[in-house]
């Protein structure tokens, strides 16, 4: 008798997967078309593709839980997606694994201005979550440059932070509670509205545990009164390293600014030709901005400013009018989007203490000319959280693997100077066999150990965080046990 063959068993497979969770979910919740699916092949990290077996999109929690016991039942693996604006890989399928997006997830369930918080479905996107308590004049704070289409569900799993994270924190410390669904299907809910949850602090686990524990379905979020006033300054260099020396003397002279944002000179071309923001011409600027009062403002800015006197800024401009403030803006908020018109190129997520900024920079200038590649830098200055674009040529051969190779250097380079792989990114595939680079064994068997808890069979987000070498030879001596 013969045997059915390979592809032949996964059609079969998969038919039954569909069915079965066609039968359980609405209709319009189960794509399994191939054109349709391969629309969810990758995330914002294009470099890698690969079409699921089927993609779920959901709009309640109770659908969540549904999908998750039939895969979990099947023995499917699953991977969780906001908006698929991951650029560490973070939402890449696996050939033989089911998507769960929560785009459709993305109402609000309840506001309250009393306790500052708001509850949402996790497929709201960022920006749209200060939208909804903009009118009564309260704000989220984390912004995230892709804030516009970025969902909070992918906020979560990363950490995200953005170029106000200097004072107000990243999504951990926004985060007040989530409704988060296991693998098995079992509905958790941690934390919520009030401060310090009694017992272990799962909810400090989940936020920034990238998929590999839970789907999370909706997320209480800490909401903020608008601040009284807000006003940055530009200030221009003449070198990278001069910029990066005065982001350490802001924050030494304990100023605490609400950002300071860096460009440097390919950054600064790419963004005026693009937006036209009337940028300076020089080899990299600070955008520092701080808010209260405008006696607390003027204050800070005095301060701020003879600070930067200290290092021959070549520009030197406060923004006098709400036009000038946006102006200032108009070009960070930018830069991703014009780099991407002028070359490809892979966006790294390295961390480092402050006080490296001007020795990192020089060392990634080196390497450029080393590697024969270029580097456009524009990052968080304030808190380390660096963010260098180096260009290649996708259509070159080679040319995306020497890529890689410089980013890995770049990212060990952060680790050797005392800062980690990632600050908001996430690991995902692009910083998983990196892993080793910033912690020993013992601490990534403690951190696979907490998935085994959560997530026993590992069929959330296959591939992604821990080394596939370690991952794969651990669960083989498992199995063998």
């Amino acid at each position: 008798m013969d045997m059915p063959s390979p592809d032949t068993r996964i059609l079969s497979r998969k038919s039954r997967i569909v069915e079965r969770l066609a039968a359980a979910l609405p209709k319009a919740a189960v794509i399994h078309d191939d054109a349709e699916v391969r629309a969810y092949e990758c995330d914002a990290l294009t470099a890698y593709r690969c079409p699921p077996l089927a993609v779920v999109l959901p709009s309640s929690t109770q659908e969540v839980a549904i999908a998750l016991q039939i895969c979990h039942a099947e023995g499917v693996p699953v991977v969780p997606r906001g908006s698929g604006t991951s650029l560490a890989g973070g939402a890449l399928p696996t050939a033989d694994s089911v998507i769960l997006g929560v785009s459709r997830m993305n109402r609000v369930l309840e506001t309250d201005y009393d306790n500052r918080f708001i509850r949402v479905q996790t497929g709201r996107t960022n920006l749209s979550v200060t939208g909804a308590v903009e009118q009564d004049d309260f704000f989220y704070a984390p912004d995230p440059s892709s804030q516009l289409a970025c969902a909070i569900a992918g906020n979560i799993a990363m950490n995200s932070g953005g170029a106000h994270c200097l004072k107000y924190g990243v999504t951990t410390n926004n985060l007040l509670g989530v409704t988060m669904v296991t693998m098995a299907g079992e509905i958790l809910e941690i934390g919520g509205a009030h401060m310090d949850a009694g017992g272990y602090d799962l909810l400090g686990v989940i936020c920034g545990s990238e998929g590999q524990l839970g789907v999370v379905t909706e997320a209480t979020l800490r909401i903020l009164p608008k601040p009284e006033g807000a006003r940055p300054v530009l200030m221009g260099f003449d070198a990278n390293e001069v910029a990066g020396a005065c982001v350490s003397d802001i924050i030494k002279a304990g100023v605490l600014p609400v950002a300071i944002e860096f460009m440097d000179r390919p950054c600064i071309e790419a963004t005026e030709a693009f937006a036209k923001a009337g940028y300076p011409m020089c080899e990299a600027l600070l955008i520092v901005e701080v808010e209260g009062s405008p006696a607390e403002i003027d204050e800070q800015l005095a301060l701020i400013k003879q600070i930067a006197q200290t290092h021959n800024p070549v520009a030197l401009r406060e923004a006098q009018s709400e036009d000038e403030a946006k102006r200032i803006w108009l070009g960070r908020k930018s830069a991703f989007g014009a780099m991407g018109q002028i070359n490809d190129y892979m966006c790294l997520d390295g961390t480092i203490p402050v006080s490296s900024l001007p020795y990192v920079l020089r060392r990634i200038g080196e390497m450029s000319k080393e590697y024969g590649l270029g580097v456009a830098n524009v990052f968080h200055a304030g808190d380390g959280n660096m963010h260098p674009l180096i260009l290649f040529d996708a259509n070159k051969p080679g040319d995306l693997e020497l890529c890689e190779a410089f980013g890995a250097d770049i990212l060990k380079l952060c680790v050797e100077v005392g800062g980690c792989l990632t600050g908001e990114h996430g690991v995902g595939i692009e910083k998983r066999d990196l892993m080793s680079v910033q912690f020993a064994p013992e601490d990534l068997e403690a951190q696979m150990r907490v998935k085994d808890v959560f997530d026993p069979d590992w069929l959330l987000n296959p591939a992604k965080v821990f080394p596939l070498a370690t991952s794969q030879s651990r669960r083989q001596r498992d199995f063998a046990a």
